[in-house]
């Protein structure tokens, strides 16, 4: 047996912890700090608690809330050139998903030993970085814990930059920052998480003992208490067991990497500006379906934390897991189709296309997909 097992240093978990982030970044030795965060998260007051301990501190500090979901590349250079601008020695990615990927590369970017061009893919950043904490504010993406980082490069494409400079010195979980979370969003970042997971524990590559760990108790946590979020915002216990799952979720998967789901929600986003975690959810129904030939016994495995009780065959387990997934968007206020969010028989050939140029997603698929699955998989999901 041989693998490696990549994750943050230190993760904090406490409720009304970002408080303790100009503490912590003092204790680091931060003397000039930038926050990306998006507009959003500003608007919402949930810096509010934080930065009144910057202020009393004295620790000087410059906000960056541009960021924008499925972030394009300008966002990350115009951040890159705030950094530069007030001389920072500390970023802090203070967000969902998009302001964490930005500010890992705002980090990675502002000492100006490399440029985002030639950093996209597997081991291509080398660093250095500058000090990095993420503190993130919906339980979905894990971002906080992984290596990874995705840009949109062009109307109809995404690329990752992979590498373990990417992963922060320090991530803060503070389920109080997800308190205010809208149903929908918190169902979408949920049913992102689970994905996650599912994904990492069925993927074709780099599966080994610790991601299956995580990736099962990670949807344990989420699929136990997702209702419960949903339906019951202010649960505390509810929030900080979707927090957690979602940060055990993003261990699996900077680990054991995401695969076909992945690849074809990539072009929803791009192309429709569908949130990441929504254009998750529309795609994972079928493409479990189309895996379970080769990938039943995995599917049944989780199927039984997800949904306890499946009976029959692995094969009928499996089925039954896609069922009730495919099912879980509507029960939680989410659309279930791929109509629903504007997306016609006529965008699906593009779409097919589109997916195809995710190949470092496709590799790790259980099952191989091809221009004609791939369009075959939209078309189910209309």
């Amino acid at each position: 047996m041989q693998f490696v097992f990549h994750s943050t240093p230190s993760i904090f978990i406490e409720r009304g912890g970002s408080a303790s982030l100009a503490k912590k970044i003092l204790e680091r030795g931060g003397k000039s700090v930038l926050i990306v965060t998006d507009p959003g998260v500003l608007s919402a007051g949930l810096l509010d608690k934080a930065l009144s301990k910057f202020k009393e501190l004295k620790l000087p500090f410059q906000i960056f809330s541009d960021v924008e979901a499925d972030p394009p590349v300008s966002v990350i250079n115009q951040a890159v050139k705030v950094a530069q601008d007030c001389k920072a020695d500390f970023i802090v990615g203070f967000g969902g998903g998009s302001s964490m990927d930005v500010a890992k590369l705002v980090a990675l970017l502002s000492p100006g030993t490399e440029i985002l061009a030639d950093i996209y893919g597997i081991g291509m950043a080398k660093g250095p970085r500058l000090p990095l904490i993420l503190v993130p504010t919906t339980a979905g993406t894990g971002s906080e814990v992984t290596q990874s980082s995705v840009v949109t490069v062009s109307e109809n494409e995404k690329k990752g930059v992979l590498s373990p400079h990417l992963l922060p010195d320090l991530a803060i979980l503070d389920a109080e920052l997800t308190l205010g979370l809208p149903a929908h969003v918190t169902a979408a970042t949920g049913i992102d998480a689970m994905v996650h997971a599912i994904e990492a524990y069925t993927t074709k590559h780099l599966k080994n003992p610790m991601s299956d760990c995580v990736a099962k108790e990670a949807l344990r946590l989420l699929s136990g208490n997702l209702h419960m979020a949903v339906n019951s915002g202010s649960d505390i216990v509810a929030r900080e067991n979707m927090l957690l799952g979602a940060c055990l979720g993003g261990m699996a998967f900077t680990n054991a990497p995401v695969a076909g789901v992945h690849a074809l929600a990539y072009p929803i986003g791009a192309r429709f500006h569908v949130p990441h975690g929504l254009s998750n959810s529309l795609m994972l129904a079928p493409v479990i379906r189309f895996n379970i030939e080769v990938a039943h016994s995995m599917y049944a495995e989780l199927g039984q934390i997800i949904k306890p009780g499946l009976k029959g065959s692995t094969i009928e387990q499996a089925t039954g897991l896609a069922e009730y997934l495919g099912g879980l968007a509507g029960e939680l206020g989410l659309p279930q189709h791929l109509v629903e969010v504007g997306i016609t028989e006529n965008d699906v050939d593009q779409l097919a296309r589109d997916a195809m140029l995710q190949t470092r997603l496709l590799t790790n698929s259980p099952r191989e997909i091809t221009l004609s699955d791939a369009a075959t998989l939209y078309r189910e999901a209309l």
